[in-house]
């Protein structure tokens, strides 16, 4: 286990490299003058515009400012925004938060849904419920991000009227946003009514962000569920008279649970790629919105820190995937 721990420790390394080489790559591939767009429309003085871009690096060879990059990045250092002036880490945990808790959300109502979803489906092989649930994972795999959440927007928001259309609490409300999760922050105020409406401005992102982690969860455990209840072990428990719920639930759904454990974190990566598309449809003030502004605005250090944190957060969370496994299976802790 102590081996198998260091090894995927190890494997970090390279990976962060990769991620900090592509993005480096595809950030100075895009069209456009960073200075330019930090100045606006204004004319630059040619000798004005050799300065900023001194003072930021830019004037260097693209080999020299991705070493140097490295460098500060090894120190702990990701760089200011070009834009705001402020350090990429500051705007980055600034704005976290707010992802961290739609993913949250959205991965809880994915997982609430879609193993019981999977169970059915794997129990009543064949059935109606089976052909149903997996036709909806597989619509719902299916459709795109921004299509699906418009048109919650129409149904809900601007035909029924009943959720809020973008934001994360009515502007009647103000307070302190001591720790930045809206959730919480709402639930200690003493503000009556601005947990509910914290609550209710997240419904629709987490239901759009969390269908397709849901689609892939559900399809996941039916087919887990399946290679498990054809096991010797479940056909002698279902023998000795054990209730239906013990069988499936307990000795069947735990063992099953291995790949699935799987796929809810790899969705993790999904889940920070869909936060890009639902927090601009929702308007949402998260690292998916700060990053495309980035963009847009091509401020380098804050599109190269902000993808590099956020690579690290999807490595940490499979790297505890796999050590769940030997919780999951003590066989498997074994042979690691």
């Amino acid at each position: 286990m102590i081996r198998f721990v260091v090894h995927r420790v190890l494997l970090i390394i390279p990976t962060f490299l990769g991620a900090a080489l592509l993005t480096f790559t595809l950030i100075h591939l895009i069209p456009g003058d960073p200075i330019q767009m930090m100045l606006g429309e204004k004319v630059i003085d040619p000798v004005r515009k050799a300065a900023m871009l001194a003072q930021y690096g830019l004037d260097r060879p693209l080999y020299v400012q991705f070493f140097d990059y490295l460098w500060q990045v090894a120190q702990g250092d990701l760089g200011k925004s070009i834009v705001t002036k402020n350090p990429v880490w500051d705007d980055f945990f600034t704005l976290f938060p707010a992802t961290l808790e739609l993913a949250v959300c959205a991965m809880v109502f994915a997982i609430v849904v879609a193993i019981p979803a999977g169970v059915l489906a794997a129990e009543k092989r064949g059935s109606v419920y089976d052909h149903a649930l997996m036709g909806a994972a597989l619509t719902g795999y299916s459709m795109p991000i921004f299509w699906w959440g418009l048109l919650l927007i129409l149904l809900f928001s601007i035909h029924l009227g009943w959720t809020p259309v973008s934001g994360r609490i009515d502007l009647d409300y103000y307070f302190d946003e001591g720790t930045n999760f809206m959730l919480w922050d709402s639930l200690m105020s003493d503000q009556e009514g601005a947990f509910v409406s914290a609550l209710s401005h997240l419904i629709l992102p987490s239901i759009v962000l969390g269908t397709i982690p849901l689609a892939v969860i559900a399809r996941m455990t039916r087919s887990a569920m399946l290679e498990v209840l054809g096991e010797d072990y479940v056909r002698t428990a279902r023998a000795k008279g054990l209730s239906g719920f013990r069988v499936v639930g307990i000795h069947a759904l735990r063992n099953a649970m291995i790949p699935v454990v799987t796929v809810i974190g790899l969705q993790v990566g999904t889940l920070m790629g869909g936060a890009i598309l639902t927090e601009n449809i929702f308007s949402w003030p998260g690292v998916g919105s700060w990053l495309v502004n980035s963009i847009y605005q091509r401020d380098y250090p804050s599109v190269q820190g902000g993808v590099l944190l956020i690579a690290g957060l999807v490595i940490l969370v499979n790297l505890s995937v796999d050590l769940l496994y030997g919780v999951l299976n003590p066989r498997i802790r074994g042979r690691r």
